[in-house]
């Protein structure tokens, strides 16, 4: 099987279509867009789900048969004094998750037990009551913006990490490896597969966008990857 042509033509197809993105949000560069039309932020959405798990199988066919060395951690007090790093990595990116969003599993509701309590009857308002037991403050929900826009920050840098992570998936191919040996050797167990069970994130039965296609065809080499090498 073909891997290098696999990862060159599904990659080729995705820098396309984030490149439809970042237009449509119109950004250029590093900028981030502040407030977008919900209807707007809705369709981004839509495309940049599936995109994430397709590059995210990119990399998983990328970190096939990558070997690296686990560098020793380093003590606290060995970081350099002064150096600020922030949450996202270089250049206040976040870092591009290189593991599927696990399925919330929804657990049975326990069964309702009916209890015997006596019957109590108070004719007319008793403050004692009121006092005791006060009535339940009414929820109330916010007005949605009056402009109709909703904020596009968190919605732009994932589109950065995106890019970030397609335009060099052997470094993403090596985090992978590094963060599966260390989920390895950790005490505590935790998920070694990048990808989850089932259909990926944003995957769609009908394809109504091309990122359908590719990560379709992202998700069955990232399969085939996977398997044991039996040669």
């Amino acid at each position: 099987m073909d891997w290098d042509l696999a990862i060159k033509r599904n990659s080729k197809a995705l820098k396309g279509i984030i490149e439809v993105l970042f237009a449509l949000l119109g950004l250029d560069g590093g900028d981030v867009a502040s407030r977008i039309p919900r209807s707007l932020h809705s369709a981004v959405l839509g495309v940049l789900r599936p995109a994430e798990s397709a590059v995210r199988r990119l990399i998983v066919i990328a970190a096939r048969g990558v070997v690296v060395e686990l560098a020793p951690s380093r003590p606290v007090a060995d970081m350099p004094v002064g150096k600020v790093i922030g949450k996202g990595g270089r250049n206040s990116l976040p870092s591009f998750q290189l593991f599927d969003p696990r399925k919330r599993i929804k657990l049975a509701r326990a069964m309702k037990v009916t209890r015997l309590v006596p019957r109590i009857h108070v004719f007319g308002p008793d403050p004692r009551v009121v006092a005791r037991w006060p009535a339940p403050r009414p929820v109330v929900e916010l007005p949605p913006p009056p402009d109709g826009r909703v904020n596009a920050e968190r919605l732009t840098r994932r589109l950065h990490a995106l890019k970030a992570a397609l335009d060099d998936l052997p470094r993403q191919a090596r985090r992978l490896v590094r963060l599966q040996q260390r989920r390895k050797a950790a005490p505590y167990p935790k998920f070694l597969s990048p990808l989850r069970p089932g259909h990926p994130p944003g995957y769609r039965r009908k394809h109504i966008h091309e990122v359908d296609e590719v990560l379709a065809d992202c998700d069955f080499f990232a399969c085939e990857a996977m398997k044991p090498d039996t040669s």
